[in-house]
């Protein structure tokens, strides 16, 4: 081959690759060729924080005692001391999130996964199968992530969900670290929440070995105490709720509006279906509301109540509004901190 042939040649071959190397550039940095997306204001489309379906740990069912698990030592000082979740076993196992200022984000593309993120804004889901995984959530909305109705599969693991005090709509007044519109379930698992005042609310869903603490009570802008929970549910769930292995902390004074650790009330229809197993629980009026005359399956076995606000786990007591007659409603194993048997009064 002549000198001139080689040189063409090299030519040829220079412009193939700068025109590969753009390409690539114009995939990884604008996220052609997978599902990415821009969540609005000043977030970054960035391929290394939204990434494709799979990437993370697979769904966790954890054993609870109910299921042969052996049952947290008696008369142990508090949750990490028991085995049950707090700041070191939750939130993200990433050191270096990436900051996206989201605002109130709509996610609208089926399988999204965002991970890694440090987001001051919310999510609000329209779409199916969205992951949230190893990300912070600072939010000044009434919620941190919520699933709009008729869409499923939400996933929220390894990720702290926080609030600005005081600073979301109607002076941060009804709000919701996670919320659950839909009739699916959802999965909530090693999550770090605080601030927010009914944490967790939902009819139907899998929450495990969340740590929810540091409840802050607001008055709304007509001058009235936001009423709180670490867990709520209003009734009527259209499939199983799931609540296993967490710590769940409700620290509000009672004339601050303090409800309870978990309330399952039956404001909407009765509750049904629901597992309250093997947490450590504090606070709040009665620290258990348990669902009422009309609740039916609802199964309570193997939680321990703190002393940590109230001797008898609540300011009035323990578990309020059981009903032992319910078809399928189980009550089983539950003890003060010292070991010492919690059991219903008569409603």
């Amino acid at each position: 081959m002549s000198p001139l042939a080689r040189s063409g040649r090299r030519k040829v071959l220079g412009a193939a690759l700068l025109a590969a190397l753009l390409l690539f550039s114009v995939l990884t940095f604008t996220g052609l060729g997978q599902k990415a997306l821009c969540l609005g204001g000043a977030a970054l489309c960035d391929s290394r924080a939204i990434t494709e379906p799979g990437l993370t740990d697979p769904p966790r069912t954890p054993p609870g005692t109910a299921d042969g698990k052996p049952r947290a030592p008696k008369g142990c000082a508090g949750p990490k001391a028991c085995g049950y979740p707090d700041a070191s076993t939750t939130g993200p196992r990433i050191a270096t999130l990436t900051p996206q200022s989201t605002g109130n984000a709509s996610i609208r593309t089926d399988g999204t996964v965002i991970r890694g993120w440090d987001i001051t804004g919310s999510l609000d889901i329209y779409a199916n199968n969205v992951t949230v995984v190893d990300s912070r959530i600072t939010s000044t909305n009434w919620w941190g992530i919520n699933l709009r109705p008729g869409y499923s599969g939400l996933r929220v693991l390894h990720t702290t969900i926080t609030a600005v005090p005081g600073k979301g709509p109607n002076n941060g007044g009804s709000d919701y670290a996670v919320s659950n519109m839909s009739t699916s379930s959802i999965e909530v698992g090693f999550c770090d929440v605080s601030v927010f005042g009914d944490a967790l609310s939902m009819g139907q869903g899998n929450l495990h070995d969340n740590y929810v603490h540091d409840i802050t009570p607001f008055k709304n802008l007509d001058g009235e105490w936001q009423h709180t929970n670490a867990v709520i549910s209003n009734g009527g769930g259209k499939g199983k709720l799931i609540i296993r292995h967490n710590t769940l902390l409700n620290p509000t004074p009672v004339e601050k509006g303090a409800s309870a650790a978990i309330g399952l009330f039956a404001d909407s229809a009765p509750v049904t279906n629901t597992v309250v197993d093997d947490n450590w629980l504090a606070g709040g009026s009665y620290t258990l509301y348990a669902g009422g005359k009309d609740s039916t399956g609802v199964e309570v076995t193997d939680n321990v109540f703190s002393p940590r606000y109230y001797p008898a786990g609540g300011r009035y007591g323990a578990v309020a509004y059981w009903n032992p007659t319910g078809k399928g409603n189980v009550w089983r194993g539950n003890r003060m901190a010292d070991g010492t048997p919690v059991v219903p009064s008569p409603s």
